[in-house]
């Protein structure tokens, strides 16, 4: 199941992520509030996944009537913007990282990766509108700032960040997928190639190594599919790509 962020109403989105019109109880009622039902929807999605996310099923975890959302939130669109927004002002900002521009981007990355374990739901939102709401404003900031002044164009910079953050999301999706597919399955990847092995070894070839030495000398090499590795790797590869580009502009 996958959601798109900014598909609701622009202007009552904008509103609502900036609270600048939000109503108050009604005496006599539960005391709900934009931010009480945004945590309520993230503990709902975090719990059961997104394709469980409903104003309906938000409701019910308030305790309250669906119909009492709408006076808040117009509608679940704008409720996954909300969710958003709020989950992004998870990620810890400090002042000082050491290692210069590649550390503050290595942090920026590990934060993201940890945000994204925290709530898998999040890789099955598509970003390519942004949010636009105050936490993921200030988030924006925050990790511009490790780009700042390094010799890249401002272009450059947005383009160097939407690369480390695609690359995260990516091995995210990777890692949370194999944990999936083992509940699924019921076998670790362990098991699951132990019990294919004799049937891959009746219907390959006998010569199969001599005819395909490359895939089995790097299978055989890298075992099975280790998310953390692949993150390791692709984020120590894009730093070098920045910083030799940016080498050229010294």
């Amino acid at each position: 199941m996958t959601e798109y962020s900014g598909t609701g109403d622009p202007a009552r989105s904008i509103a609502l992520l900036w609270r600048t019109s939000e109503r108050t109880s009604r005496k006599g009622k539960p005391d709900l509030s934009v931010d009480r039902i945004a945590q309520a929807a993230i503990a709902l999605a975090d719990a059961q996944g997104l394709p469980a996310l409903s104003m309906r099923r938000v409701a019910e975890q308030l305790g309250v009537g669906t119909m009492s959302l709408y006076t808040y939130i117009p509608g679940k669109a704008e409720l996954i913007d909300v969710m958003l927004d709020t989950v992004y002002g998870e990620t810890a900002r400090p002042e000082s990282v050491d290692g210069g521009w590649r550390g503050r981007l290595e942090q920026v990355a590990r934060e993201n990766w940890a945000l994204t374990m925290r709530h898998p739901w999040m890789l099955q939102i598509v970003t390519v509108r942004p949010v636009l709401g105050p936490q993921q404003t200030e988030k924006y900031e925050y990790e511009l700032q490790a780009l700042e002044g390094i010799g890249l164009t401002d272009v450059e910079m947005d383009a160097a960040l939407t690369v480390v953050l695609g690359h995260v999301n990516t091995s995210a999706l990777g890692a949370l997928s194999a944990t999936e597919v083992m509940k699924r399955t019921g076998m670790t990847d362990d098991e699951w190639w132990t019990q294919s092995a004799p049937l891959l070894d009746r219907l390959m070839p006998a010569d199969s190594e001599a005819r395909y030495p490359l895939a089995s000398r790097v299978g055989q090499a890298a075992g099975g599919y280790d998310p953390e590795h692949t993150f390791e790797f692709g984020l120590r590869a894009i730093l070098d790509g920045i910083e030799a580009l940016v080498g050229t502009r010294q």
